[in-house]
């Protein structure tokens, strides 16, 4: 199956952060890096079924996601306020 190949994991991290560069958002940057260390660990020998390696999947983006909004998000009193509308 083609899940159980390394490069097609790095391959499909690498296309959801070129997709995360045209629609930005940080939503497809945590899945991204998931994809790229999940290729890297079945490079690196890991050897379990397609359930498991969707898991693995699942836990380092989310847990990807959680470290770039710690990083990336707003800070305790920088909320953005709006004084001005557009089209005013």
């Amino acid at each position: 199956m083609m899940l159980n190949i390394w490069w097609v994991w790095v391959v499909a991290g690498f296309g959801l952060g070129v997709l995360e560069v045209l629609l930005p958002g940080y939503i497809f940057l945590g899945f991204a890096v998931g994809a790229v260390v999940t290729g890297v660990l079945v490079g690196f020998g890991l050897s379990v079924g397609v359930a498991a390696l969707l898991l693995v999947f699942g836990l380092v983006s989310l847990a990807a996601w959680f470290v770039m909004r710690q990083l990336f998000g707003l800070r305790e009193g920088q909320v953005k306020i709006w004084h001005k509308d557009i089209n005013d």
